[in-house]
């Protein structure tokens, strides 16, 4: 179906914008490979020219082009280089991004400029030099991998400044799509759960593969809406939805671990608890009323108490943190070499630590006898399910319910510790 098509592919050197490279190789297809990997990296695989021979090999034709989306005259030079080369271009597929985790105090005003720039900036200006050449092409798409603009606060609380940049992406594809409409096709596809990419592990770290899927389930939806009708445009695609209404159903071929509970992706408001064990929908409910705060509002809409216990913490944190005590180890401060604070809202709530650094190790109510290396902030409920395996805290991190503060490695390193303790807690 793609035979002849030029594809102009941003960030098309690793990951999700080369499987959608591969997949449309496939058929034929001409790639513009629009990334900045000329030269191996010390950490990410792949090139522009490793990609551009994959891509030969696959049955497409490959123009690898150094482009940086945040210097304009380099998307100009490759979108003439590509028109040259090629004829035209009949897609574009802006899948260049930057991400930081980080909140507004945390987020240097350098990782602010690089998100703008890239995410929302390079795809405007992307879109702006390829637009007059696609208006040319009997169907043509233009595909941003950017989510639904879902305006839940807890998507923007954690990471305003990354939010605000894909929301950017998105709202091109809002604008674009009308103004185009009836020329050019204009969407966007986002993941219904974590993709395994290089990203992801610098984000996740070790073992966090096994709760994402391959890139090849975005290969194929973007291969979908790309071989779709110019009429088909202004949609918000959600990878697996768009698969399941084409017909498939053995979703397991998309898994990195076949069978693993599986992360979902941001800005998409699931189920968030989906390693939970099984326990009474109305139960759980009620467990959480319970634990938001000391303070509830009654019937009337006047401030009821219930019971507290800041004072002197009792009930299922001091109950978690008296067994992490028990298992601390000297194994467990040598191999982890961090303190971890936590700041808990909620019944037998407030400040309390592991501290996995000072010989001997030591776990409990206030603030750590050395500085933190990690805050970790939740609420009691959240904290007791992660601690007994109920919610996994890289879940919780992407979903909002844990918000961490300082050395991330160290934090991964503490969910590793939990996959150990979960059996005694």
């Amino acid at each position: 179906k793609l035979a002849g098509c030029t594809l102009f592919i941003t960030g098309a050197s690793r990951g999700i914008g080369k499987a959608i490279a591969l997949k449309a190789a496939k058929d034929g297809a001409n790639i513009v490979i629009a990334a900045k990997t000329a030269e191996p990296h010390p950490t990410l695989p792949g090139t522009i020219y490793t990609a551009a021979e994959e891509i030969e090999a696959a049955g497409g034709k490959a123009l690898p082009c150094i482009v940086n989306v945040r210097e304009e005259q380099q998307i100009i030079n490759a979108v003439e280089k590509a028109v040259k080369t090629f004829g035209g271009i009949d897609i574009l597929v802006n899948n260049a991004s930057a991400i930081s985790l980080t909140g507004t105090l945390e987020t240097a005003t350098k990782k602010v400029n690089l998100m703008m720039d890239v995410n929302v900036r390079g795809t405007y200006l992307t879109s702006k030099a390829c637009l007059p050449h696609l208006r040319k092409s009997k169907n043509p798409h233009i595909l941003n991998l950017s989510p639904p603009m879902n305006l839940n606060p807890m998507w923007f609380k954690n990471h305003c400044a990354y939010t605000i940049s894909k929301y950017g992406m998105s709202m091109c594809v809002l604008g674009m799509a009308e103004e185009f409409r009836g020329e050019v096709a204009v969407n966007a596809l986002w993941p219904k759960t974590a993709i395994h990419t290089a990203a992801m592990d610098m984000l996740g770290g070790a073992g966090i593969e096994k709760q994402c899927r391959k890139t090849d389930i975005l290969a194929d939806a973007a291969y979908c809406i790309l071989t779709k009708p110019k009429t088909f445009t202004g949609n918000f695609i959600i990878d697996e939805v768009l698969l399941r209404e084409e017909g498939v159903k053995d979703f397991d071929v998309y898994a990195i671990a076949p069978g693993h509970p599986l992360m979902p992706d941001f800005f998409l408001d699931v189920e968030i608890d989906t390693t939970a064990m099984k326990q009474k929908r109305h139960g759980a409910a009620q467990e959480e009323k319970k634990l938001s705060g000391s303070q509830q509002e009654g019937e009337d809409g006047g401030q009821v108490k219930t019971e507290s216990a800041a004072a002197e913490p009792s009930g299922p944190v001091a109950e978690t943190f008296r067994v992490i005590r028990g298992v601390v180890t000297e194994e467990y401060v040598r191999s982890t070499q961090g303190v971890f604070q936590f700041e808990l809202s909620g019944d037998g709530g407030g400040t309390w630590y592991i501290d996995l650094k000072t010989r001997g190790g030591s776990a409990g109510f206030g603030k750590p006898p050395v500085a933190a290396d990690v805050v970790m902030s939740m609420s009691s409920a959240d904290f007791v399910k992660m601690f007994t395996g109920k919610l996994k805290p890289t879940l919780a991190f992407m979903s909002g319910k844990l918000r961490i503060k300082g050395n991330m490695a160290l934090a991964i390193k503490l969910e590793k510790m939990l996959s150990q303790l979960n059996p005694k807690l």
